[in-house]
């Protein structure tokens, strides 16, 4: 019997495609091609919970939906991250984004660690209000770049107006990744709590 990949499911990939396309647009640095990323991104960061809400009214859910989705969150959430690190303008730091791949990576790990044991590590309350806070932090982080490179369109007092503005907010790209990076490594420690049992058996071996 054939089978079809659940709609959840392809709503995930669709999301790691934008993130993708995204980021590549964010690099090249060129204004208007950065602004409609930022669209992109709002679209993307949608669709996740798009994706929750449509697995739990049709109970599609599926472990290939409970491991990838989570990992296209971090490739949207690192791609927005490491892409405003070459917005310089924007002053992200970058040993903050350092330590939330980080992080990411460690999750990432213990899933790969849980699956090798026959589990599946599903998203944790930290972890989802961790997720929360990344993704309204990049989308304030986007808001305020779209501000400074509109400037340039304007003219007369809208032109003055939007200098003022982007002056004003540029001093928030930091604190916020700060505090992104912040809440991104408190998440870490519920996870290395409640899977150190986990840890301790993939890295041990029987006493004889």
């Amino acid at each position: 019997m054939k089978k079809a990949m659940t709609l959840a499911n392809k709503i995930t990939l669709t999301r790691a495609l934008l993130a993708i396309i995204m980021f590549f647009m964010m690099i090249t640095q060129k204004p208007i091609l950065v602004i409609i990323a930022s669209f992109i991104y709002g679209f993307a960061a949608c669709t996740d919970w798009v994706d929750g809400r449509i697995a739990r009214a049709t109970k599609t859910y599926t472990p290939f939906g409970a491991i990838v989705d989570p990992f296209v969150d971090k490739i949207l959430v690192g791609a927005a991250f490491f892409a405003f690190t070459d917005l310089h303008f924007l002053h992200v730091p970058v040993w903050a984004v350092f330590l939330i791949i980080l992080r990411e990576l460690m999750v990432s790990t213990l899933r790969v660690l849980a699956a090798l044991n026959n589990k599946v590590l599903a998203a944790e309350r930290w972890g989802k209000f961790k997720t929360t806070v990344q993704l309204i932090a990049i989308g304030l982080i986007f808001v305020i770049a779209d501000i400074y490179l509109l400037v340039p369109f304007f003219a007369g007092s809208v032109h003055k107006n939007l200098c003022f503005t982007s002056y004003f907010l540029m001093v928030f790209p930091y604190p916020v990744t700060v505090i992104t990076a912040v809440v991104t490594c408190l998440s870490a420690v519920t996870y290395l709590k409640n899977n150190w049992e986990l840890l301790k058996e993939s890295w041990s071996l029987p006493i004889k």
